[in-house]
């Protein structure tokens, strides 16, 4: 079980969203690099960052701020936001990027998902931002017609590492994660999901934990951890001790 802190990107700093609305961003810190060298110090094992500006933009926006981070830390980092071709993954992948995250393409270009993860083997995964059920894409500002269950049913075979599902409602505004629908699709797939958005504190940790959740590879932690909700050491010695049971 992995608890991902989160650096979302937009202008070079660490933002975070409300509901995934631009206009609606708090900058918790100046320095990207400076941000995840505090997760790594913190014990953390995985990083999950989002080029926002890259996510509208259709291709990558905030790639020395990445570039920066990965000089300064060893953990491994998944990464998504605009992330649309096979040389941008491929370019990606050469810099230390550990996993990319594919958003809208896998809704306009599913193909491009499948070659992929045959190209790179367990180093791409999906990511079903769900407004309302469907699928949300462009960075969350179109909704599509096809629910999560629906793609992710595409990528069954496709040796996709995992779908990371975000509830677009619950996203930044400290709600708990959408535990039933997010359980749900885990259990309607073989591949491995990532709980993400809403994330408010140690209940969720408890939660993510507990028996209903097993089939869950890890939830995704933002606004919580950089307001002090969320205890880091806390939340890591939870799961710790779940691992060592």
């Amino acid at each position: 079980m992995i608890l991902f802190p989160a650096i979302d990107l937009k202008n070079g700093q660490c933002v975070r969203l409300e509901q995934g609305d631009m206009a609606r961003a708090t900058v918790f810190n100046l320095d990207p690099a400076a941000q995840a060298q505090s997760f790594a110090a913190q014990g953390f094992q995985y990083l999950h960052v989002v080029d926002l500006d890259g996510a509208f933009a259709g291709k990558p926006m905030n790639a020395q701020a990445v570039e920066a981070m990965l000089k300064v830390i060893k953990m491994p980092v998944q990464l998504g936001g605009g992330i649309r071709d096979l040389k941008t993954i491929e370019a990606w992948l050469s810099k230390g990027i550990a996993r990319v995250i594919i958003g809208t393409a896998a809704v306009r270009d599913p193909a491009l998902v499948k070659e992929a993860a045959k190209t790179f083997p367990g180093r791409v995964a999906v990511g079903l931002d769900a407004r309302d059920g469907n699928v949300a894409v462009e960075g969350w500002a179109e909704s599509s017609q096809v629910t999560a269950l629906d793609i992710a049913q595409r990528f069954e075979d496709a040796g996709v590492a995992a779908i990371i599902f975000t509830d677009i409602a619950r996203d930044g505004l400290l709600k708990g994660i959408n535990w039933d629908a997010t359980i749900a699709l885990a259990e309607a797939i073989s591949i491995p999901v990532i709980a993400s958005g809403g994330l408010a504190s140690i209940e969720d940790v408890k939660t993510l934990l507990s028996p209903r959740a097993k089939k869950l590879e890890g939830a995704i932690a933002g606004r919580a951890l950089y307001d002090g909700r969320l205890d880091p050491a806390e939340a890591l010695a939870l799961i710790g001790a779940a691992k060592a049971a």
